[in-house]
């Protein structure tokens, strides 16, 4: 089989990164706020984050993440005062997805089949 089973994000801040995580329900696997690593769970898939003082630059690219309803996760982050980069929307590839950039930069998407 072949497949993506996890990412790995640098972070400079593992407790202010997980209360970003913490919102859209990652399911903490490994690790927590006092760890140098930490591996969230989404569906059968997992998203680590790597505590460093190192960061990657800007345009590294993006994290597509497919959830119920982009709308729901949207909700969350502004109630949790983030401000995602684009409101959800229906994309002409088939998607219905916004962006949102993390506390190090890192961009997901959050998106559904339509």
């Amino acid at each position: 089989m072949n497949e993506i089973n996890a990412i790995t994000f640098v972070v400079a801040d593992m407790a202010r990164s997980l209360t970003f995580y913490d919102v859209f329900g990652f399911e903490r696997a490994y690790g927590g706020p006092d760890a140098a690593f930490t591996s969230l769970r989404i569906g059968s898939n997992f998203i680590n984050l790597q505590l460093s003082d190192t960061r990657p630059g800007a345009g590294w690219g993006r994290v597509i993440l497919h959830v119920d309803s982009p709308d729901e996760m949207h909700a969350r982050a502004l109630a949790a005062g983030y401000q995602p980069s684009t409101e959800p929307a229906d994309a002409p590839w088939g998607e219905r997805y916004f962006h949102i950039l993390d506390p190090d930069g890192h961009e997901l998407s959050f998106a559904r089949p339509l």
